[in-house]
């Protein structure tokens, strides 16, 4: 199984994806967050279609990557890998879950939503540990997704906005089991 946690940026993925992990017996988190910060950082001579952005899912090379990380963590699990990303961009979500799928019959969509006054305030807590300058990207980006995440299209909504991340990981868990 493939769990893919999608929602906005502050919105709590990273943090649910963990605490499903330790109650999906043999999963494992797959961030491929870290492999968009590669690509982000690569030097301008190497040419890479989408570079040039200040967002790494313009970059074709890293929708490619979600996939092969993805069949990379299931060579070494028997049970089931969990991705949080943002996706807001149709086309892009579409092109990941298709090769998912192709990866595995069996991929779970959930999107964590909260109103943009709640993403903001957990972002707001972000930049007061040092990281003001990512949390002001971040919020601009979460504008978008917000937005998008009111269509069911990107995935089975969650209501993040009166739960803590633990209570949002057992909502998933039930929906996983029913």
């Amino acid at each position: 199984m493939i769990i893919l946690i999608n929602g906005s940026f502050g919105i709590g993925k990273s943090t649910v994806a963990r605490l499903l992990c330790r109650r999906v017996p043999r999963s494992l988190v797959y961030n491929p967050e870290w492999a968009g910060s590669i690509l982000m950082r690569l030097p301008r001579w190497v040419k890479l279609r989408g570079a040039g952005t200040d967002d790494f899912q313009d970059i074709d090379l890293w929708r490619m990557s979600v996939i092969t990380g993805v069949r990379l963590f299931q060579t070494v699990t028997t049970g089931a890998v969990i991705v949080p990303m943002a996706f807001s961009r149709r086309e892009y979500f579409d092109e990941v879950v298709a090769g998912l799928k192709s990866l595995d019959s069996d991929v779970r969509v959930f999107c964590l939503r909260a109103d943009m006054a709640t993403i903001l305030e957990r972002l707001d807590a972000r930049s007061r540990h040092g990281r003001a300058a990512a949390v002001a990207w971040s919020v601009r980006k979460a504008r978008a997704c917000v937005a998008s995440h009111e269509d069911e299209y990107f995935g089975e909504p969650v209501n993040t906005a009166q739960a803590n991340a633990s209570q949002v990981a057992k909502a998933i868990l039930h929906r996983l089991s029913a």
